[in-house]
């Protein structure tokens, strides 16, 4: 909706001081094909396009303000009421088949994981979501806050960035660990059938110690404290911790990772 009243208010300006597209698409250094989709809403309106279009109707700024209210959103809108949850809960326990948590991601992983998001960012998104997913690790400096991560070594294997970057990447993770409020395990392939193997999650525990699930999917995200299904994530959870290795033993393996690449 924001994309489309920016546009329409674009053309609007546009056309009451008699300013063709071509005209405005010349100017600001776009195709003709692309500022049509902008007025249209079916392409959001470029701060650069929205300036240029200011200046030239003559909107004294009324147009430009519209930048401000089509930064792209910092995460999905579907985790918004996890992210929230996230910030306040004393303790956060996960784990994690695919990905290396974003809690504990290195910029260059973060920005190839976005990269290769499908359908494609903008890279206007992708440079907010970077930002807002390294800011978001100041988490982990907030001492009385608990962090269980356990990851599974397909996760620390995938090779998504570079050798150095992998490096530097499980570096960070051992970094990470070493923190009292941080432990990571990670769970090997091989060791048969567990829990984990059905999926990634999330859960958490309030201030007033009410704890939460957090699933997320292909296009959604679900955040819920039914009582039922916390008890299955729970217990889940600990199966999970008996079978990963343990923290020393997980740091080691780690470490082993990091020398061989």
């Amino acid at each position: 909706m924001a994309w489309r009243y920016a546009g329409d208010q674009m053309k609007r300006w546009r056309e009451a001081a008699g300013i063709s597209r071509q005209a405005l698409a010349d100017e600001a250094g776009y195709g003709y094909d692309a500022i049509k989709g902008m007025e249209r809403g079916v392409r959001k309106a470029q701060a650069h396009v929205l300036r240029i279009a200011d200046e030239m109707s003559g909107a004294q700024g009324k147009l430009a303000a519209a930048v401000e209210f089509l930064r792209p959103e910092p995460f999905p809108s579907y985790s918004h009421d996890f992210m929230h949850a996230e910030s306040d809960a004393v303790a956060h326990n996960s784990y994690e088949n695919a990905f290396v948590p974003g809690l504990l991601q290195t910029e260059d992983l973060a920005r190839a994981l976005l990269t290769g998001h499908c359908p494609p960012l903008d890279d206007e998104t992708i440079e907010e979501r970077v930002r807002a997913r390294l800011e978001r690790k100041s988490l982990l400096d907030k001492q009385t806050k608990a962090f269980s991560f356990v990851i599974a070594e397909p996760a620390l294997r995938n090779p998504m960035v570079g050798d150095e970057a992998r490096r530097t990447q499980l570096r960070q993770v051992l970094g990470a660990a070493e923190r009292r409020n941080v432990t990571v395990q990670v769970m090997l392939e091989g060791v048969g059938y567990h829990p984990g193997l059905l999926g990634p999650f999330v859960l958490l525990e309030t201030p007033d110690h009410e704890h939460l699930g957090y699933e997320e999917g292909q296009t959604t995200g679900v955040l819920y404290s039914e009582g039922e299904k916390i008890s299955i994530l729970r217990q889940r959870h600990e199966m999970i911790l008996r079978q990963a290795l343990s923290p020393d033993e997980s740091a080691r393996f780690i470490s082993k990772l990091a020398e061989e690449l």
